[in-house]
């Protein structure tokens, strides 16, 4: 768990970025091109705030982003005038209502993952359903042509979730960026051109 993990973690804090993880979404952006001019996105697990900071720096001054997360972000995010914050759990039909306002998205982002217990069987179980989850909100509020990406560790179930991706997406694809640790179970799938669900 020592060198390229310490490499991004270090250049996390020389970047002024809270967590490392900014590097998988800069990585997953270099390759798919998720964030584009001008979009509304949604950050489902926002907190520390990586994601949605370097959301903000790709959008450059145009479009919105809405994070959501049981804890609070970083200072700087709270007073963004392009940011909404949402406190609460992305399950809750309160905040599930509060996403909804800020709807349609032009993206659909989480890097969030469950508490684990040290168990593969019920981490991979808790991570499915999370992100199935996830992918429920996002089919609800993309936007047509609309874009996602969702982490889920890697235990069998993340085809049930692919499979279900490419009927809602034109591209559907797995990926695991090179900042994520080597013995991380975790990997990152992307969808490109939302199309809605087949009836």
């Amino acid at each position: 768990m020592k060198g390229r993990p310490d490499f991004y973690y270090r250049k996390s804090k020389e970047e002024g970025y809270p967590a490392r993880s900014v590097f998988k979404l800069q990585e997953i952006q270099e390759k798919f091109h998720v964030i584009r001019h001008g979009d509304r996105v949604l950050d489902m697990g926002a907190a520390p705030g990586s994601w949605s900071l370097y959301l903000l720096e790709v959008l450059a001054g145009s479009g919105h982003v809405t994070g959501v997360d049981l804890d609070e972000p970083d200072p700087r995010l709270t007073v963004h005038k392009r940011y909404r914050f949402l406190q609460g759990d992305f399950y809750t039909p309160e905040i599930l209502s509060a996403i909804a306002e800020d709807a349609p998205f032009d993206l659909v982002a989480s890097d969030a993952a469950p508490s684990t217990i040290g168990n593969r069987i019920a981490d991979t179980a808790r991570s499915f359903e999370m992100a199935l989850h996830v992918l429920s909100v996002a089919e609800r509020h993309l936007a047509p042509g609309g874009r996602f990406t969702v982490k889920i560790f890697q235990g069998g179930e993340e085809k049930k979730i692919m499979d279900r991706m490419k009927t809602a997406f034109e591209t559907a694809k797995a990926f695991k960026p090179k900042a994520s640790r080597s013995e991380s179970m975790e990997v990152y799938l992307v969808g490109i051109g939302f199309r809605g669900l087949s009836s």
